[in-house]
């Protein structure tokens, strides 16, 4: 852990929080369905361990990543703490991969001919093998395709020995309530599943939840929403955000009119102006494109980027803030109440999660219900 006091900034995760966003989409859907919970790179930012371990007190009893090394940390983070939860890999069965598989417990989702294949191949030395199948309904990138499925329909001994808990697809447009592809993709999910005679289904990731029981089937698939990000476009929620971003300042100082600031001279300022520096860039995931449109708190006063952002640091205005507020030492808020991770994201012109994936590790983290 990175010390506070030599941190340039401080992350808050508040795992009360978080468990609060969960149990929120567990209540979104009906007793026969089992919530998961997508913990993919590093639980989107946010650190896997804590953030596993405080889902799995919670209840959370499956959980979904993306790598190997993923889910095999995950299986060992559990053990340690006498946990037990079904772990799958959305990625599939990488030639070699089949052994770890089964040692450390994964339940691969297969995306391909060839994955089903080589599970099956596994499964007949071994024994037979769990797996999730993954159907293609409109994303075109992972899972079978038509000409996949056509094949797997007519040779349905390529799956021997694979006992196949779950069939899954992904939506597409789930984030827009009013998308004609969210129908379109669930009656052709439908349909594969008819099709191929699987009962058991996975459909909804944290925007399908939303979007009604219509789209739970028997496994939904939160991420986003479990970390607070609202997962429908122009809809708020009792989802709430569970960060918490501070960067310290460095130095002050005051600028005649017609002062420029950061590399380029991309601002000029146009009264005197008092400028702080703080300690955070983008190396530590603050994005590049902030310069000039970014903001940040101190207390109730919104202060705005200056400049362009460099590695290690950021300047702000901060003229109209009183000097005994706004010292070295002082920690402005870059995430929080006042600026949320979607209105950074938009200003960055990006999304929430590339946000929330994309945390330093140079922060000190703070975590609060943590076990």
């Amino acid at each position: 852990m990175i010390n506070a006091n030599r941190a340039g900034a401080v992350l808050t995760v508040d795992l009360n929080v978080l468990v609060k966003n969960y149990a929120f989409l567990k209540g979104q859907i009906g007793n026969n369905t089992v919530c998961s919970a997508v913990i993919k790179s590093d639980a989107y930012g946010l650190g896997l361990e804590p953030v596993a371990l405080r889902l799995a007190q919670s209840d959370c009893r499956s959980f979904f990543v993306a790598l190997m090394d993923e889910a095999i940390t995950l299986r060992s983070i559990l053990e340690k703490h006498d946990k037990k939860a079904e772990i799958y890999l959305l990625n599939g069965v990488a030639e070699g991969a089949e052994s770890d598989l089964d040692n450390y417990d994964i339940t691969p989702v297969l995306n391909s001919l060839t994955e089903i294949e080589r599970w099956s191949s596994h499964a007949k030395r071994n024994g037979r093998r769990d797996a999730i199948l993954n159907v293609d309904t409109g994303m075109s990138r992972l899972g079978l395709d038509t000409r996949e499925l056509d094949t797997f329909e007519a040779n349905p001994e390529i799956a021997d020995g694979i006992k196949i808990t779950y069939v899954m697809s992904h939506l597409a447009c789930a984030d827009d309530r009013d998308a004609m592809k969210n129908r379109e993709q669930r009656e052709l999910f439908d349909n594969y599943r008819v099709r191929l005679g699987l009962q058991h289904a996975s459909f909804a990731n944290s925007a399908g939840i939303l979007l009604g029981p219509e789209y739970h089937y028997d496994l939904v698939r939160p991420g986003a929403a479990i970390y607070g990000i609202q997962p429908i476009t122009d809809e708020i929620n009792k989802i709430t955000q569970a960060i918490n971003l501070k960067g310290k300042i460095l130095q002050t100082r005051f600028v005649d009119s017609g002062g420029t600031v950061g590399y380029g001279a991309t601002y000029q300022t146009i009264r005197k102006s008092r400028l702080a520096t703080v300690a955070v860039g983008y190396g530590d995931g603050y994005f590049r494109t902030l310069g000039n449109r970014g903001f940040g708190y101190i207390g109730t006063n919104r202060v705005p980027v200056v400049g362009r952002v460099s590695m290690d640091l950021i300047t702000f205005d901060i003229t109209d803030v009183p000097e005994h507020e706004a010292a070295p030492g002082t920690m402005i808020e870059l995430i929080g109440p006042h600026y949320t991770v979607n209105e950074l994201a938009i200003d960055a012109g990006t999304i929430g999660y590339e946000i929330l994936t994309g945390l330093g590790a140079r922060y000190s983290r703070n975590y609060i219900g943590s076990s």
